[in-house]
This record gives C-alpha cells, structure tokens and sequence, in this order.
C-alpha cells in the first residue's frame, strides 16, 4: 500500500504539467509556473526519505488536488505549502507575489513550529487547533492538507517503522475522519487501507486473500448483476449508469475485527450502483430492484429523506441474488454521486452550488460549529480526541418528538441529544423518554428512536458534573464545562485549587512563597490562563486534567528549587555519603522522595532490601533476592538507578505482604484463617481462593504485618489450622 517510486525534479514537474494539460478545469499556467519555480529554488538540495528531490512532494500534492478538480489558488499553495515551514521563503514574499488567499492558505497548512511543547501530543493537538482555525476561514486549507497526507503515507518506504505507525495511527485518528466529513471518498478509504496496512499487515493480508481466493468468480457474479438489472429496467424505459464495486479493505476489516464477524457474515462485501437523473427515478428503481431480488428485511436504509452528516444521500438496499449470494444496491442520483465521491470539492470539481453561494456555506457550517464546541477547551489534546468520536463515519439517526432528526456519534447518550437540541434543554434536563418510556440518564440512543427531553424551570438548576464521564460528542462535554465555567466560577477556583494541592502533595511537589506562584503563573500561562484562578477554575470545571499535567510539572518544579550557598563546609557535607529518612527507610544521598514497596516481592522490615529510582514513582523498595533484582546491579543495564537502602531502627508503620497458603479443601477453612487472623489483630487487606478437582485448593492472601518476624510469627500460627498443608510467602 505504498508507491514508494522515487521521483526527481524533472520527472514531479513533467507530470504536473501533463496533469494540468489533460484536466477539464482551465488553469492559469504562468501562476503554477511560477509557483513550481519558487519551490524548486527553496527547496534547492532538500531530499526526501525515500531518496528523490523533496520538491517533489509538493508537485505531487498539486497533482492530487488537480485530480480532485480543486481551484489555481489551491494548486498554487500546495506547491507552496512546505517553503514557509522548512526553507527561507516568507509568508510576505508569497502574499506579494501571489496573493492574499494563496498566503492564507499556505500559513493554514505550515504547522506550528516555534512553540516549545511538553510532548508530541501537545504539539499535534495544537497543529490541529491551528488547522481548524484556518479550516474555518477556508475549507480549502484542510483540503491541501489532506492531500498532503495522502501522499505522504503512499511514500512511507523511508520511515522509521515505529514512525510509519505513529502516522498510520494519527492518520485514522484525525485526517480519515476528516476526510469522511468532508466527504471525499476517495482519499478516506485510501487513508485508511494504507494506514491498517502499516497497523495491521497480516489482518489486512487475510482480507486480501479472502478477497482474492474467488475473484474471477466474483467479477462475474458481479457482471451477471449488472446484466439482469439493465435488462430489468430497460423493459421499464430507463436507461441508468450501472457499475459494480467491491468493498474497500478498510470497511471490511472495520466489520470483522471491530465488530467481531466472519468474511461470510459481511453482506456489502459486494454492491452495484446505480446512478439516475431525478430524486423519483431513485425511488421508482428502489421497487424494481425489490421485485427482481429478495431484500433482506432490517437492511434498507433512506440517506436521501436523511443524509448524513457529510451531506452523503443515496439509497441503500441489501437483496439476495438468486444464486443466495448477499449484495448492497445503492441507488442516486448524478449530483449526490458527484457528492458521494468528491464529497466538498465537488462544489470545485463540478461548480455544485456555485451560482448559490449560501449552498457551500451551509456544507462547511459544522467546520464553525465545531470551532464553537471547542472555544472553551484549555486542554489542546481534547481537540484530537473531539475529531475521533465527533467525525466518526459511524452515525446514529435519532428523532426529536416534532419530528427534528439528530445525527450522532454512535454511543451517543440521551445528554448528547439533549445538548445538540439546544444548550438550555441539557442545562436543564432532569431525565428522558426514549419511544414513550422513561430511561436512565445514561441511556444510548439508537437509530429511528423518538427522544423526549424531561426539563425543570428551577432556578440554578444544571447540569451534574458526573454526566462528563458520560457524554459521547464534545459539543456535549464542552457546553457541561462552559456552564460550571460561567456559573460556578468561585465553587470551580476552590475546588481546582484543593484538587491541585493534593496532587502536588502527593506528587512531592513542595514550593512556597514567591517560588509557588512563579511556578503556578508559568503553569497557567502554558495552559492559556491569564491567572493563577482561572488556572484553578479550568481545573476545577474539568477543563484541564490533572492527570495529564503532573508529569510535565514534577520536571518544571526542580528549576524554582533554591540553591543554597556554597561554603567549605557543605562541600566537605557532600563528599559524605548521606542517609535520609523516608516512611521507614533510609536511602543514601535522597530526601524527600516517594517511597513505593514493590507489589513483585513485599518486602518488610527485617529482609534486605535494594531500592530502584523509578521515572517519575520515586524510589522502588525491592527485596534482595527478588526475581527482579539482577545478582549485580552494578554490571546491569543500569547501575546508577539501583540505590542502597535500610530500615530505620524503630518503625511503626504496617506493610503488606502476601501469603500463598496451600490447602485440603474443607468446609468452613476460611472460617477458621480469617478467626486466627483477627485474634492476631493482623489486618485483612486481600484474599482469593480457588479449589481444584482433586480436592485440593489454594487461597492467596494479603496481610498487614510490621516486620519479617511478625510476618514468621502470623504463618507459624495458621500453619497449626487442620487442612493447611503448606504456606509460602508471596514473592519468594
């Protein structure tokens, strides 16, 4: 699924003008001209991965964006599109040689490269919020860099691998769903096969050799098809376009590792389509094709009374073949096929809709839309992971009680509907019917059901915190936030403050004073904030997740930390092995860490223990002998993470350690173990038992014990209960 060929200047520039010369569009020749020169001088010496001239990859771009049909303006800024980012070229010397639009466009696709980020995430959701921006402004920016990815994955050959599936991955999770709301088949399902090929080779190889292992026979079934349904409706006078095709990989791996099916059980593996002038010849067909074949009851489904989101209409109907073979007929007409296919370029490609402007506007609404739900997002990634649930391709179709229809992501719950009604409906909902009949707040919404939204006209009233674990659409999830953002603002400060020091505290983080809020303004600023509460009160309405946060701010705290002077006397200090206390151990040259007893072996005080400094859990406490330990951990991988540890004299604290108890299965055992524990005041932390057929059993149990003599003490005694045959300690 890769072209891979390795192309050089000569050869990217000759196909362009072949490309320009053979398309129906009229292009302005001297503009592209001088386009390919500027690229050709700024990207002088640059190579690609793959070998060949980078500039290459513009004009190849160009190409599939002239195949598409798009416009000179966007031609001009795809073979432009990378001289801002990567070479010399100002965004000024484009907007006075070629414009302001081509300048608009050419700024929406250069990502964001000056700013510093704390992780690759950050750096692709901000990207992304860049090219959303732009996107709103002009459609044609995403359109650029769509075919910007496409070509991109097709040469992939000189990746890294694990870089082939970070780009595999992020292309289904933002530029195929993308493409699908916009409409544009074509580049969607190719996307997605050269993306679960990389993924998924050997489950996208089944397919193809499920694929292949018949096809001759399935070329002439499918010919067969097309024979009987001309000849059905010639005898009706009609003449329509009729073609045959074969689903693509995507939508069958989709069906049998996503939704657990079998090749056989896919009925749309094949489909036939046919094309007619009028919205009534669609329907006239519709009950010809259901006379000539049996349909398949459940499997008939209106996209013309109820397009989808992507403004996709056709009629699909499943039938049977007389030979018993299952095959998907979809039926419309020639501009929904140009739709189906071009999807948002076809107002280009086809001038849809050119001679009423408003047409176009109300295709790219949701672009705005979409904007909107994110305006009161301060966490970035939250973009990333909106486009994967709210650009889904996988749509429910739900009904309002006056007949409104909703279009949501499936899983969607009756809070999605209620806030995609309108944003005081779910501020104000107190519960829901679905077809007549109350459900719970959490309830999925499901195709073809009528939805009733229950409200209350009490003050104040809104919505619950809980229900952001609950929603499905972003546009949900971002109105729950915007209201405890507007109307909650004081509960929001202090609860985002509280929930802030707690994790800090938890975290080791301990700042004060002028260092504290050096340290919160920087963290504020990093999140958008223009002060330290409405940093609180993003984190207290759920704007920003803590969770994501405190590894970046564990890193940033270690700068505000005070340096001490240096005096002789310190330095003699620090020649010095120094010992540290730490909740029951002391651990050489550290203060102040988080300690954790590692769940592989439980050590207690008394056993001999070693200490491994973690990334970002402080220090692990292991047991000497622990099958995790090497023999020599300064000849390991890496002897300066292992660290010397002991115990304090006198510790009070408790420690878990788990007991493998083997057993004669009797009546009342646990009975008796949980009574001798208790009158041994040990604590009970964990207990799992199983028994086998031979009357044997084994119970495994964790217990609280202050020391490896108390732990030999606790075994010694349940070692005397009639049916223990043999107790072991966990981890040994």
């Amino acid at each position: 699924m890769e072209t891979n060929t390795v192309m050089y200047k000569d050869e990217a520039i000759a196909a362009l003008k072949k490309v320009v010369a053979e398309s129906e569009k009229k292009y302005d020749t001297e503009s592209i001209d001088r386009a390919v020169a500027m690229a050709c001088e700024a990207h002088e010496g640059q190579m690609r991965y793959a070998g060949g001239d980078y500039v290459c990859h513009p004009l190849q771009v160009a190409c599939i964006l002239i195949e598409l049909g798009m416009d000179n303006e966007t031609i001009v800024a795809a073979i432009l599109h990378d001289v801002v980012e990567d070479t010399g070229v100002e965004l000024d010397d484009i907007k006075r040689q070629f414009g302001a639009d081509v300048a608009l466009l050419v700024d929406g696709v250069t990502k964001i490269t000056q700013m510093p980020f704390s992780t690759r995430e950050e750096e692709q959701a901000e990207n992304v919020r860049k090219m959303l921006m732009a996107m709103s402004q002009d459609i044609r920016v995403i359109i650029i860099k769509l075919a910007d990815r496409l070509h991109n994955m097709r040469t992939n050959s000189g990746w890294h691998p694990q870089k082939r599936r970070d780009k595999a991955k992020e292309t289904l999770d933002i530029y195929a769903p993308i493409a699908h709301r916009l409409g544009i088949r074509a580049i969607k399902e190719e996307l997605e096969d050269i993306s679960l090929h990389l993924l998924d080779p050997m489950g996208c190889e089944e397919i193809e050799q499920n694929l292949s292992m018949r096809s001759d026979e399935r070329a002439e079934f499918l010919e067969a098809i097309q024979g009987q349904l001309r000849e059905r409706l010639d005898e009706y006078g009609m003449k329509p376009y009729v073609s045959g095709r074969i689903k693509s990989i995507a939508g069958i791996y989709r069906k049998m590792y996503m939704q657990g099916r079998s090749f056989d059980e896919i009925y749309d593996v094949y489909a036939v389509r046919i094309i007619v002038d009028t919205v009534n010849d669609c329907y006239n067909v519709l009950g010809i094709v259901h006379d000539l074949f049996h349909p398949i009851p459940n499997r008939f489904k209106d996209y013309i009374s109820t397009p989808k989101t992507n403004m996709y209409q056709s009629l699909h109907t499943t039938v049977i073949s007389h030979e018993k073979i299952a095959f998907e007929v979809q039926i419309r007409t020639w501009e929904m096929h140009h739709t189906a296919e071009y999807g948002i370029a076809a107002h280009w490609k086809y001038k849809l809709g050119i001679h009423k402007k408003d047409r176009l506007e109300d295709k790219v609404a949701w672009v705005r839309q979409f904007i909107e739900n994110q305006k009161d997002v301060d966490d970035a990634e939250d973009i990333v992971r909106s486009i994967k649930t709210d650009l889904s391709s996988d749509d429910v179709f739900v009904f309002s009680p006056r007949g409104r229809v909703v279009s949501l992501p499936r899983g969607s719950t009756v809070i999605d509907f209620a806030y995609a009604i309108h944003s005081e409906v779910g501020n104000r909902m107190v519960g829901a019917k679905v077809d007549g009949r109350i459900v719970s707040i959490d309830y999925q919404v499901n195709t073809g059901e009528v939805v009733e939204i229950l409200t209350t006209s009490a003050p104040n009233h809104g919505p619950s915190r809980d229900w952001l674990q609950l929603v499905k659409t972003s546009e949900a999830r971002n109105k729950i936030r915007s209201w405890y953002k507007r109307e909650r603002r004081d509960e929001n400060v202090q609860q985002g403050r509280e929930e802030l020091e707690r994790e800090m505290a938890r975290n080791f983080i301990r700042l004060s004073g002028r260092d504290l809020e050096e340290f919160l303004s920087a963290q504020a600023k990093r999140q958008h904030c223009d002060s330290i509460d409405d940093f609180y009160a993003a984190i207290g309405y759920g704007g920003i997740l803590l969770s994501r946060l405190i590894p970046r701010m564990k890193e940033d705290a270690a700068k505000y930390a005070r340096s001490e002077p240096v005096t002789a006397e310190s330095i003699v200090a620090a020649a010095k092995p120094h010992r540290h206390h730490n909740g029951g151990v002391i651990i050489e040259s550290m203060d102040n860490c988080l300690v954790k007893f590692a769940r592989c072996c439980n050590p207690v005080p008394g056993d001999e223990i070693i200490g491994f400094i973690t990334r970002g859990y402080g220090v692990s406490i292991h047991k000497r002998d622990c099958t995790n330990v090497p023999t020599d951990p300064s000849h390991s991988a890496e002897p300066e993470r292992w660290v010397n540890v002991s115990w304090e004299d006198s510790i009070r604290e408790e420690f878990k350690a788990e007991l493998h108890i083997f057993v004669a299965d009797r009546i009342e055992l646990l009975a008796d173990i949980t009574a001798q524990l208790a009158a041994m005041h040990v604590m009970i932390y964990g207990m799992q038992a199983r028994a086998s057929d031979t009357g044997r059993g084994e119970i495994f149990i964790t217990v609280g014990v202050n020391s490896v003599q108390h732990l030999q003490e606790v075994m010694n005694r349940l070692g005397r209960i009639n049916g223990i045959e043999d107790i072991k300690r966990g981890g040994a």
